[in-house]
């Protein structure tokens, strides 16, 4: 039934939550997952305005190192259970990313945390997971705290 899953994490407590949700859909069918990052582009920005050059760069090489850490270990937990396995990075919006590659790559069923990083952003423009419960084509699972 949940064939083609995807997942996307910001790496926080809520993300890892749900990556164990993920981990039981491949007894109802699960056999690849698209597991997404995306690197929030207005926080580069941001930094970039407060930033020489070089510290910019350097800031987000490290950003883009631990991401590649991060989604690799992911993605080598899912494989070991016998996922197919896609690992993406993406710079964007996070909202506008996880609806673009959930239209490009037609997934069974999106699963998300109800929060991720940065709670106070979220209370205050409205969590990214709830937008695209909003805004998906997709079913999406939504795991809680």
């Amino acid at each position: 039934m949940f064939k083609k899953i995807l997942f996307p994490t910001d790496f926080s407590d809520v993300a890892a939550k749900a990556l164990q949700y993920v981990k039981q859909l491949r007894e109802a069918g699960g056999r690849e997952v698209i597991v997404l990052h995306v690197i929030d582009q207005s926080n580069l920005e941001l930094l970039s305005s407060y930033s020489t050059i070089q510290d910019y760069l350097s800031i987000e090489h490290e950003i883009e190192k631990r991401s590649t850490d991060e989604i690799g270990f992911i993605g080598n937990e899912l494989r070991q259970l016998g996922f197919t396995v896609t690992e993406r990075i993406e710079k964007g919006i996070p909202l506008r990313v996880v609806l673009k590659i959930a239209e490009e790559e037609s997934p069974s069923v999106i699963v998300v945390g109800s929060h991720g990083k940065s709670n106070l952003e979220e209370m205050l423009l409205g969590s990214i997971s709830e937008k695209v419960v909003r805004k998906a084509k997709q079913p999406v699972l939504v795991v809680k705290r």
